[in-house]
């Protein structure tokens, strides 16, 4: 993470859990700890009731399916 964040301007986590406290919270404890301007984009879920479905379909209404991520990725601000 700290090579990363001295190579880039930003890290993307994207994971299928909540973004309190998941890869993308250590991630920004690692950040600032190392007091770090790399900027952080987490994606996964908000802090809301879940649904149940398929999987696939999940991923798609979550904004966690490829395109979705894709998206997101394209409109951070460089």
């Amino acid at each position: 993470i700290k090579k990363l964040a001295k190579e880039h301007e930003v890290i993307v986590t994207a994971e299928e859990h909540s973004v309190i406290g998941g890869l993308g919270s250590a991630v920004a404890e690692v950040l600032a700890k190392e007091g770090s301007e790399c900027r952080l984009k987490m994606i996964g879920l908000n802090d809301e009731f879940g649904q149940s479905g398929k999987p696939k379909d999940l991923l798609a209404y979550y904004g966690l399916d490829a395109s979705s991520i894709a998206k997101k990725i394209q409109e951070i601000d460089l």
